[in-house]
């Protein structure tokens, strides 16, 4: 019976460099949620508003007894606080089982083992929610921007809004950034996804609730006994409602002088920094000797 050798072999496979291992889990999970017929019909759905606005642009720009339908930056400021519905059930559909999924399955001392490292989970995790968040908000509010230099046949809209594309990538960061730490976060404090979705939506629905009482209990009334929400600064206990504050900061609407901006954005920082906090504590990263 003839004796191989087995001394050492030089490795032939493919080299990758180290700090990828991100884009394996975002791609991972990207797949497992584009094989789900009812979040491609989510997906799908979260485009109807696009196509609502679109018909408004092409109408806008064709018609003149129609001229009252033209675009400003008010159309789509207006547009993405509307998307955040979507956004809000994309949110939980895809990111409601990110980590929850993998401490119900005990698959995190085998991810968080050499040589993928914390960063790399967390990051690939982030990417994949971001993804789809993103396809929501900051693209199909690109999309309508772009009909509307395609329909006018000018650029001349963009020349009159210098700041619009920039107003739109920053509130789309701002709220895609705020939806994803917090679910991330979310999701790594339970087993569960479905209790980790009613957890968000409480988080977001009491919030609100919350900050109206407040607001009525502190008598934030105006002319009429109409309230008076946005005027108070009770409007920060609420995440949803701080983000669309600053969102007309951004676009440069008149904001009420009644809850100055850099707190508002100092309770938008300190909500980051607590999903990241959570996630340092939660997420421990495990090497298998």
């Amino acid at each position: 019976m003839p004796i191989h050798d087995q001394g050492y072999r030089h490795y032939g496979g493919e080299r990758t460099l180290h700090g990828r291992a991100w884009w394996v889990i975002a791609r991972a999970a990207i797949r497992e949620r584009l094989r789900e017929r009812r979040f491609l019909a989510l997906m799908l759905f979260a485009w109807s508003l696009f196509l609502m606005r679109a018909v408004q642009l092409y109408v806008a720009s064709t018609i003149t007894q129609a001229a009252f339908l033209a675009a400003n930056e008010d159309t789509f400021r207006q547009f993405l606080l509307q998307q955040r519905v979507f956004a809000f059930f994309v949110t939980i559909f895809a990111g409601a089982g990110l980590i929850a999924d993998d401490r119900a399955a005990n698959a995190l001392q085998i991810y968080l083992s050499k040589p993928l490292t914390r960063i790399e989970y967390i990051t690939g995790k982030l990417v994949a929610l971001a993804v789809f968040l993103t396809a929501v908000t900051w693209l199909p509010a690109m999309l309508l921007v772009l009909l509307q230099i395609i329909f006018s046949g000018s650029t001349d809209f963009i020349a009159a809004h210098l700041l619009l594309i920039p107003s739109i990538t920053l509130t789309c960061v701002l709220q895609v950034s705020l939806a994803a730490l917090t679910m991330l976060a979310l999701s790594s404090l339970s087993r569960s996804r479905r209790f980790v979705s009613m957890l968000y939506a409480g988080i977001v629905f009491f919030t609100a609730a919350l900050g109206r009482v407040l607001t009525v209990a502190t008598g934030g009334y105006a002319a009429g006994g109409r309230v008076q929400y946005a005027r108070t600064p009770w409007i920060l206990v609420s995440p949803e409602d701080t983000l669309g504050f600053v969102t007309d900061a951004i676009f440069r609407r008149g904001v009420p002088p009644g809850v100055p901006i850099p707190l508002a954005i100092a309770v938008l920082v300190a909500l980051f920094a607590a999903s990241i906090l959570v996630l340092e504590r939660r997420v421990r990263a495990v090497e298998i000797v």
